[in-house]
């Protein structure tokens, strides 16, 4: 690997070396991914590419294929790698990780608990925003799921990085009493967790969950305002659309990323403290006779 590989950062500079992936890009969009290797050869509709044409050169080059073909060639970034890498979970895609990032104010040396860790993609952020000074508790209650997680991770660092602990088991069950700056839940059924999460939230601290449906996101909220120690929850969809530009001809792009799923954010409050019963009441008929779910207190 090259002498300015930054494994702690997960970000390669200098020339290409040998292992590492890249992408290449032609001249309509098309993009191919490969991992560079000596004497090796990439096979493209247009004629083959050399391998050690690229090797211990510059990223931000172009390559002509045998047959005349241009290629870009770039390093993948992190949000490329994780909607790319392996997956036994479904990833978290980076508009919505972004969110996350920013309304839960992740910061260098903060104290996060994830669950569950899924593949890995979330856990790469987290790890990047936090640094080697904090630490991530990640819960995954399935261990084929923590061990792509794990070795997605490892393989983006490059080793095993030493303020992530991966602990397989169900959050419920297996949670450490280590108090936590941060929580994001990103599992079936977030609010079963709420009290375990609440008694080790410090005063101040932030929880996200991450729910893909209305009727998941009812029911987090409900218990978020139930349970009386958080402050009222915010929900949040983030939707990327985006746009072409070229002469006068300016109009939507044809590639939108809609609905993912849900961010609910609620802040923790001080031991003892409850929240004030909301001043806004339900709509009638919010809390029917069949509704078996939380109530809010005063509802």
């Amino acid at each position: 690997m090259s002498d300015e590989f930054k494994p702690l950062s997960g970000v390669r500079t200098g020339p290409l070396a040998e292992g590492e992936r890249v992408i290449l890009t032609d001249a309509k969009g098309r993009r191919k991914s490969l991992v560079l290797q000596r004497g090796k050869q990439f096979h493209t509709s247009k004629g083959i590419i050399e391998h050690d044409r690229l090797l211990d050169g510059p990223e931000g080059v172009v390559v002509r294929s045998a047959g005349g073909a241009e290629y870009l060639v770039f390093r993948p970034v992190a949000r490329e790698q994780t909607v790319s890498m392996p997956r036994g979970a479904t990833v978290i895609y980076p508009k919505d990780a972004a969110e996350i990032l920013v309304w839960t104010d992740i910061f260098p040396g903060a104290r996060v608990l994830e669950a569950g860790a899924g593949s890995g993609g979330l856990t790469i952020f987290l790890l990047r925003a936090i640094t080697e000074a904090g630490r991530l508790f990640s819960y995954e209650r399935r261990q084929e799921f923590a061990d792509i997680a794990r070795k997605n991770v490892e393989t983006h660092y490059g080793q095993p990085h030493p303020a992530w602990e991966l602990i397989v088991g169900d959050l419920n069950e297996a949670i450490r009493g280590e108090p936590v700056d941060r929580a994001i839940l990103d599992m079936l059924a977030p609010w079963e967790c709420v009290d375990q999460v609440a008694n080790v939230l410090v005063p101040g601290g932030i929880l996200c969950c991450y729910v893909a449906t209305t009727t998941q996101l009812g029911r987090t909220m409900d218990t978020l305002r139930a349970h009386g120690g958080f402050t009222e929850p915010e929900a949040r969809e983030v939707g990327v659309r985006e746009w072409h530009a070229e002469g006068l001809a300016i109009r939507p792009g044809h590639r939108t990323t809609g609905h993912t799923g849900f961010l609910v954010f609620a802040r923790r409050l001080a031991p003892g403290v409850t929240a004030p019963i909301r001043r806004r009441r339900p709509a009638p008929g919010a809390y029917g006779e069949d509704y078996a779910g939380p109530r809010p207190p005063g509802v």
